[in-house]
């Protein structure tokens, strides 16, 4: 076996880049830090005569991080100590500061929450994205996902979470929560979330999902008939819900080529829940609670309109 000298383990002239290193590259350029850290810091502890609290700019890119690789307080205290790429992002050398602690992280998160900052981050990261040119268009698809949740009972309390409910979608029951989004149709960009059990109906959230200006409406037949509800909220809009083509015995040709046309657009919200779901790993709630994993809904989605934007503002920021 080589031994690995000074040289080789220091200058590695043959290394190549991770996607790991590469993607968190990427979102330290386009995520708006200054504004960021400048909304949180009026809740944040200041120095006084204890010990002095960590960067806020440093518990935040750890926060992010979170979101990012779906990793727990502890797994992201663990993975920090592992992975020079994440200490690097966060600015940790560890020769001479330590970890954040999963106990210090955990309070990060809590603060968040009790000062409801996950919406307000959220709408701050579309201001920004606004400002950057990236506008929102007078098109709406509106969709939403299951988040599972743990439906076991072998918890101290012997019960399941009461704010999450089951539903059947098909022939298969799911227990968990809803993620209801309103997705730009040009843009892809997510400009209005709603958190809710997973019993409630698609169409029960439709208002909270539109900003008014729209000109057209897409979505699946869980939003069929509501016509009324769309122009109440939006009154140039036009209804290009998928229509039901079914009827027994027969099939109405001419409304099944119609549906397979909307669907070439409402099918823009499917890459936004594989960055949610598959890239971002929110596949399943980690607390216990619906206003906590709202929390997390929202800055999830925050990060995955940066990362869907990520090509347009490396352009602007000459990278």
């Amino acid at each position: 076996m080589q031994q690995m000298t000074l040289a080789t383990g220091t200058f590695e002239p043959y290394r190549k880049a991770t996607r790991r290193e590469i993607f968190l590259s990427e979102m330290d350029r386009v995520v708006p830090w200054a504004q960021l850290c400048a909304l949180i810091e009026p809740v944040y502890p200041k120095a006084g005569n204890g010990r002095p609290p960590i960067g806020l700019e440093r518990m935040l890119r750890i926060y992010f991080l979170q979101q990012w690789f779906n990793l727990s307080d502890p797994g992201i205290e663990e993975a920090l100590n592992d992975s020079v790429a994440m200490a690097r992002f966060v600015g940790l050398d560890l020769g001479a500061a330590a970890v954040p602690d999963e106990t210090t992280i955990c309070k990060f998160r809590h603060r968040l929450e009790a000062h409801d900052l996950g919406t307000r981050l959220f709408e701050e990261v579309l201001a920004y994205l606004e400002a950057q040119g990236l506008r929102i268009s007078r098109g709406t698809i509106v969709d939403a996902t299951i988040i599972n949740a743990p439906s076991s009972t072998k918890n101290a309390s012997k019960t399941r979470d009461p704010d999450m409910h089951q539903t059947r979608k098909g022939q298969q029951w799911y227990f968990g929560m809803k993620a209801h989004v309103g997705v730009d149709s040009r843009s892809k960009l997510i400009h209005s979330v709603v958190a809710t059990a997973a019993n409630v109906a698609d169409s029960t959230v439709l208002p909270d999902l539109l900003h008014g200006d729209e000109t057209r409406v897409w979505g699946d037949q869980a939003y069929r008939g509501q016509r009324e509800v769309i122009r109440e909220v939006a009154p140039q809009a036009q209804d290009c819900t998928n229509r039901r083509y079914r009827y027994q015995d027969r099939v109405d040709e001419v409304e099944r080529a119609k549906n397979k046309t909307k669907s070439q657009v409402r099918a823009k919200v499917e890459h936004v829940f594989a960055v949610i779901k598959l890239k971002f790993g929110f596949t399943k709630v980690r607390y216990r609670g619906l206003d906590k994993n709202a929390h997390r809904l929202f800055v999830t989605c925050a990060l995955a309109n940066l990362f869907l934007a990520r090509r347009q503002l490396l352009r602007l920021v000459g990278a």
